[in-house]
């Protein structure tokens, strides 16, 4: 990973002296991680929802899409409302997308996840910021580009914003003391893998004639390096391009259609390349670097 294992053992040993080591303690942790979890994915279903309907995400109350009515409070509780109306709303009876429920869920236990992770590896705590911003917007930008084949900048700057500003007020997640090495770490790994992309997007298109990286992407890969580091973003560019691949490949054999026509999203395979990362990165680079 990106961090630093030299960081004295008094400083990730905090896992541990919360008590987390005792049942009952990490039960209840894990609980405030999923409920917390899911209520962020609660909200990022608003935002897969409104923003690539040019819709204000804070600006308007949640309402059911089919008849308009107001979502109350108590059917507006992440899984356990979606859970109890069988995926309906209560007014006019209308199924609401199973997205709704996958989301929240996902994001529940992504958060716990990475608790336990971060807490095992001893990673420093303020690291679940980023991480759990990754989370938030690979899910949400994925969504949003498997569905309308956009990335939207309201998604993108945001995370590429957290990212330099969590190193500059947390410096010791990139190993550093002093918060101004941390910010310009995290600002140099998106800048380097964001401009590299550009260049190739520009390229592409002289000469190919034609669209071979959209804008969207090249942001996405910026943000994930200010976030989880200039290897991670590496490492998602990659594997996110295989995964990509892979799929257009079975998606043109099963539509008969050339390789070249089948439009395939790329914010999805790069957002979970990005988590594999979180998860496994540090054997991955083990096994890499061998």
């Amino acid at each position: 990973m990106f961090f630093l294992e030299a960081l004295p053992k008094y400083a990730t040993d905090w896992f541990f002296r919360l008590g987390f080591h005792y049942p009952f303690v990490l039960a209840f942790g894990l609980l405030t991680a999923f409920l917390y979890g899911s209520c962020l994915g609660s909200f990022m279903n608003v935002c897969i929802w409104r923003i690539p309907r040019g819709e204000s995400v804070a600006g308007a109350p949640s309402h059911c899409t089919s008849c308009g009515a107001e979502i109350r409070w108590y059917d507006n509780l992440p899984v356990v409302s979606y859970l109890v109306l069988r995926g309906r709303c209560r007014h006019c009876h209308a199924p609401y997308s199973p997205r709704y429920c996958i989301v929240e869920a996902a994001t529940g236990l992504l958060f716990a996840a990475i608790l336990v992770k971060t807490g095992l590896t001893r990673q420093v705590p303020a690291v679940m910021l980023p991480y759990c911003t990754m989370v938030l917007y690979a899910i949400a930008a994925g969504w949003i580009d498997a569905e309308h084949r956009i990335v939207p900048d309201l998604l993108s700057y945001p995370a590429l914003g957290i990212g330099v500003v969590s190193a500059a007020v947390f410096p010791e997640i990139w190993g550093c003391a002093a918060w101004y090495r941390g910010a310009l770490l995290a600002v140099l790994a998106a800048g380097l893998v964001g401009g590299g992309l550009a260049l190739f997007a520009v390229a592409g298109r002289a000469l190919c004639r034609r669209e071979v990286l959209g804008w969207g992407d090249v942001k996405f890969v910026a943000a994930t390096a200010a976030l989880i580091g200039l290897p991670g973003a590496l490492w998602s560019l990659f594997a996110g391009s295989l995964f990509g691949m892979i799929a257009g490949v079975v998606a043109a054999r099963r539509r008969r259609r050339s390789l070249r026509r089948a439009a395939i999203p790329f914010a999805p395979f790069l957002g979970a390349a990005a988590l594999i990362w979180i998860f496994a990165g540090d054997a991955l680079l083990k096994l890499l670097t061998r």
